[in-house]
């Protein structure tokens, strides 16, 4: 069978599009691969810049996985940096690209083509944006130039707008910098997503390290005369010599919907089990794409690396004519804060209404390890559950240790529609440095069973 004469193309890298190119140029051999990134590097870790950055001593290039070199010499994929995508003519099956490097524009015609253009920070419409010391927290760059800023201006007053994951663990960074941290959302729970007794953890952890939070506050506008000096909110001017805007993030699909892509869950490209979209050729994944949620059983949009990686793959598979299934996830992520772990998966009470589920929730909290042995920590733990079939529709933790292992036996349970019976009677791993004889998770499910 002759092979095609235009190329797979990936539109964008680091999680998603390294994997479709990957994939698509081990699985084809002699087919060409083309990966197109805007930035200046293709593969790095972005889930690990708050600590990267915690370190002083580390460079930031650590985090880089494989250089775009490396993609060409030893994977044989064209990997071309700082070259933008412009446009899509699904009619042509043509890319248009800038190459900011070389100054100058033209076009790839692909056989197949893979839209990896992930997520972009969110950005609050707020007078003062653009003062010396407001920083956000997306890319690698992102990270040089904030961790430069801490080394070299040693602010001393930090302050946090929006206080998801990735705030959260910032925290710990500007107080080991010893920066006196505020954070503050517009939220009036925090974490967001967690359920009341998970929040009221973190909130008492932030409080214990001397972290302020300002939560449910309206936040007005940066204040400063080139470099900023406070938060302006209602309940007063926050002092602050660096911030960071950590409010979430939203898609990157402009190039595809003007390419008339069809978008879906919150403005994310619509994608089927294939990773198809809606125009022939064209398959989408990673954070500019939806994801099918395994106990919703229907799409959503929960942007995570560990999903990036997998549609990726399946993308890249499929663009040479693999034909696999992405099979969905569950919402399972985890980070710390300070001296806490904290993580979920599945639903909480709120998402479980809302999806139509006569839930029930069951909170306990036990010691992680066995009371003998010494160390033990505090751990609580959240199940939700239907309460006509028990099964198992959530999961929500927070402790001293112990928190990721057991998260992920949740997880599992949810991709296989366990009930909480099924939970309680998991044959789980006993040793005293590791757990008590009876496990909180079958503490936990096992006072489901009574409730």
């Amino acid at each position: 069978m002759p092979v095609p004469s235009r190329p797979i193309v990936a539109i964008g890298a680091v999680a998603a599009g390294t994997s479709a190119a990957s994939q698509a140029k081990r699985r084809s051999g002699e087919r060409d691969v083309i990966m197109i990134e805007k930035g200046p590097h293709v593969s790095y870790g972005g889930c690990g810049l708050p600590y990267n950055i915690l370190d002083p001593r580390r460079d930031i290039e650590d985090l880089v996985v494989i250089s775009a070199a490396e993609f060409r010499s030893k994977r044989g994929i064209d990997a071309r940096v700082r070259s933008e995508a412009l446009d899509i003519d699904p009619g042509k099956h043509a890319v248009g690209v800038r190459d900011h490097a070389q100054r100058r524009t033209y076009t790839i015609e692909y056989d197949r083509l893979v839209v990896a253009t992930g997520a972009s920070a969110a950005a609050p419409d707020l007078p003062g944006m653009d003062l010396d010391g407001v920083f956000r927290l997306r890319t690698l760059e992102d990270g040089a130039a904030l961790k430069r800023h801490l080394v070299e201006k040693k602010p001393r007053r930090a302050a946090v707008i929006g206080m998801g994951t990735i705030a959260l663990e910032m925290a710990e960074v500007f107080k080991a910098y010893g920066c006196e941290v505020t954070g503050m959302d517009v939220l009036p729970v925090v974490p967001s997503g967690y359920e009341p007794e998970i929040c009221a953890r973190v909130r008492a952890e932030l409080e214990a390290r001397g972290v302020g939070l300002l939560a449910g506050v309206s936040i007005r506008r940066l204040r400063g005369d080139g470099r900023v000096t406070a938060v302006e909110t209602d309940r007063g001017d926050v002092p602050a010599d660096v911030v960071l805007v950590a409010t979430g993030v939203v898609p990157a699909t402009g190039i595809a919907a003007r390419a008339g892509i069809a978008l879906g869950v919150k403005g994310a490209i619509r994608v089927n089990a294939m990773l198809e979209t809606n125009v022939p050729d064209i398959y989408a994944a990673g954070d500019c794409a939806e994801h099918w949620h395994v106990v919703l059983e229907k799409p959503a949009y929960v942007p995570l690396g560990t999903t990036a990686n997998k549609q990726g793959r399946i993308a890249g598979a499929n663009a040479v004519g693999r034909g696999r299934q992405f099979h969905g996830i569950a919402g399972t992520a985890v980070f710390r804060v300070l001296g806490l772990e904290v993580a979920r998966t599945g639903l909480g009470m709120m998402e479980a209404a809302a999806a139509g589920f006569d839930a029930q929730k069951t909170v306990i909290t036990h010691r992680s390890r066995a009371h003998a042995y010494p160390g033990s920590g505090t751990i609580i733990v959240v199940m939700i559950h239907e309460k006509s079939t028990g099964r198992l529709l959530g999961g929500q933790m927070a402790g001293e240790e112990g928190v990721s292992k057991r998260i992920d036996i949740l997880a599992a349970c949810l991709h296989h529609q366990s009930t909480i019976a099924q939970v309680a009677e998991l044959d789980l791993a006993y040793a005293p440095p590791f757990s008590p004889v009876w496990d909180p998770i079958l503490v936990c499910a096992g006072q489901a069973q009574k409730e």
